[in-house]
């Protein structure tokens, strides 16, 4: 069962580019973006500037700065997956050409704290070290891996979010945004890995993320 410790205080980011493809995942033969940007998304791109076992990103808001556009192109994608020990693997015989519905020119803040995993931190280990650490790497611009916007070809511009920036349809009131991927659930004993997913919506421009145990059903905190 998934247990952490007590969050730490929030960060707010922001990540913004010009392309983003946020995949729904019942769109099976294209690939068709949500909207906004998803939690699991968001909660890539915070790995991607800190990144530790004794860790986890818990995702409260994702406010989006930027109005929504689309951009639409085709390009040649590979059916199969990579198999490792395969090196005989020829990718003109099994490319196909696939539509993608993108995002384009977006920009988010991402509000966003941390717990520490009970079993997974060392005795050395404590919230305000890993808080020092992903600020200092936040403002130097330093990444475990480069940031991406839902795919890892879309690159995303990631720094400290400044107080002033408001969302594009603040005072707009709410909208809904439909079902919406929340993320991978990989911990529980004895089950396999399944999605998870909640009633999203935007208000004000704002997209609250609800906490893990509500999504799960009160079940796993």
């Amino acid at each position: 069962m998934w247990m952490t410790s007590t969050p730490g205080r929030s960060f707010r980011v922001r990540a913004r580019g010009p392309v983003a493809c946020f995949t729904r995942p019942e769109m099976k033969a294209e690939r068709v973006s949500y909207e906004v940007m998803t939690p699991s998304a968001a909660r890539g791109v915070l790995e991607a500037i800190l990144w530790k076992p004794a860790i986890r990103w818990h995702v409260h808001e994702i406010a989006v700065l930027a109005p929504v556009r689309w951009t639409s192109f085709r390009r040649n994608e590979v059916n199969s997956r990579a198999t490792v020990g395969k090196f005989d693997y020829a990718a003109d015989e099994d490319r196909a050409q696939r539509n993608t519905v993108a995002l384009r020119d977006v920009d988010y803040v991402i509000t966003a704290s941390f717990a520490l995993v009970p079993g997974k931190a060392g005795p050395d280990d404590n919230v305000r070290k890993f808080e020092d650490m992903f600020e200092r790497r936040l403002e130097r611009g330093q990444f475990f891996h480069a940031p991406y916007l839902g795919c890892r070809e879309f690159a995303a511009r990631v720094e400290p979010a400044e107080d002033v920036l408001l969302p594009h349809e603040s005072g707009q009131g709410r909208r809904p945004l439909g079902l919406m991927f929340y993320d991978f659930v990989f911990d529980i004993p004895g089950e396999p890995v399944r999605p998870e997913f909640f009633q999203a919506f935007l208000e004000d421009g704002v997209l609250r993320v609800p906490p893990r145990a509500q999504v799960l059903g009160g079940g796993v905190p």
